[in-house]
């Protein structure tokens, strides 16, 4: 492959300037040259030009020419040898992301969700060739975003999941397995080679009609591989309840199904992990990114030749011959 470009394109905004030098030699050359006066001009004016007369614009033709070439040696024309083979197979990916109340617990600054959505969008962005969506859930599960490649909308719709604190969108309760369930189903279709789902919750499944484990069955059925965060500190986290209309801050014991989590994750032969801080979350987003790297063969060749002698050399054959034909074809008196 064959490139062109320039070096410093800044330098050409100079070629503008030959703009007004043009008008200025069409439009007011002629008030600048030599005069002589005469009593009766009739017979000077059937006289025929010679052809040093007609070809004197020749001379400004020279000057911009070289002027023009200047510039462009200025702007380091380059050109650019290059071959490259790229193959990109794409992972599809679901992300399932719990959003019962208990997301809001603040032992992870601001709080789980909040550090959940940072670490994921950062995970998202780094994944330019892959199909991603996004499942949220809590008593139930609903597809906040379809996989998509388009990934500037599903950021915007990972930024409006939130946790729902007695709204009465969705049940508060946390269904794992439905949600589950939900990020398979997305990816049953799909033609992929790698199938992944990311479940990050922090609780235990307490409700919905598909248990955990039969989600994970399914989808190791289809193939597709499933990595399980639990996330939360030990023990207790102080956590906002609504009671009687007003919300309080409370300290709740934190009710992470471990267990369950890492039977999910072994059998689809995914892995568990477990995050107790926004730094284990970014962590361990990270080692899954490594794990489930897009197949990439490049091959790539590329040589650049700066090529500015060429114009210079142009530049300066333009003004020579320009000072030449002043000095000798084109000399006036005076």
């Amino acid at each position: 492959m064959f490139d062109f470009e320039f070096a410093n394109k800044e330098y050409l905004f100079l070629l503008l300037l030959i703009i007004p030098y043009v008008l200025w030699y069409v439009m007011f050359r002629k008030k600048t040259e030599p005069t002589i006066r005469m009593a009766d001009t009739y017979a000077l004016q059937r006289a025929q030009q010679t052809w040093r007369v007609r070809l004197m614009p020749v001379q400004a033709l020279l000057r911009v020419l070289a002027f023009a070439l200047l510039v462009l040696a200025m702007a380091r024309p380059q050109t650019h040898n290059s071959w490259e083979e790229e193959t990109i197979e794409g992972i599809d990916i679901m992300l399932a992301m719990d959003v019962s109340s208990s997301m809001l617990s603040e032992d992870i600054h601001p709080n789980r969700i909040e550090a959940a959505k940072e670490v994921a969008a950062k995970f998202i962005a780094d994944r330019t060739n892959d199909n991603i969506g996004l499942t949220i859930f809590a008593g139930e599960a609903f597809t906040q975003c379809p996989m998509t490649i388009d990934h500037a909308s599903l950021l915007t719709l990972l930024q409006n999941a939130s946790a729902y604190v007695g709204s009465g969108a969705i049940i508060d309760m946390t269904a794992i397995g439905m949600g589950l369930t939900n990020a398979v189903s997305r990816l049953k279709d799909s033609k992929a080679k790698s199938r992944v789902v990311i479940l990050l919750t922090d609780g235990s499944n307490n409700y919905g009609e598909i248990s955990p484990l039969t989600a994970a069955d399914m989808a190791r059925a289809l193939g597709i591989r499933i990595y399980t965060i639990g996330v939360g500190a030990e023990g207790s986290a102080l956590r906002p309840v609504t009671i009687g209309g007003t919300t309080q801050q409370l300290m709740l014991p934190n009710d992470i199904d471990e267990e369950t989590l890492t039977k999910i994750a072994k059998s689809t032969n995914g892995r568990y992990y477990r995050a107790y801080s926004a730094e284990d979350l970014e962590q361990i987003y990270g080692d899954i990114d490594k794990l489930e790297k897009s197949k990439l063969d490049v091959q790539r060749y590329s040589k650049v030749h700066d090529i500015y002698q060429y114009p210079l050399l142009g530049a300066i054959i333009a003004l020579l011959l320009e000072i030449l034909l002043r000095i000798t074809v084109f000399r006036r008196i005076p």
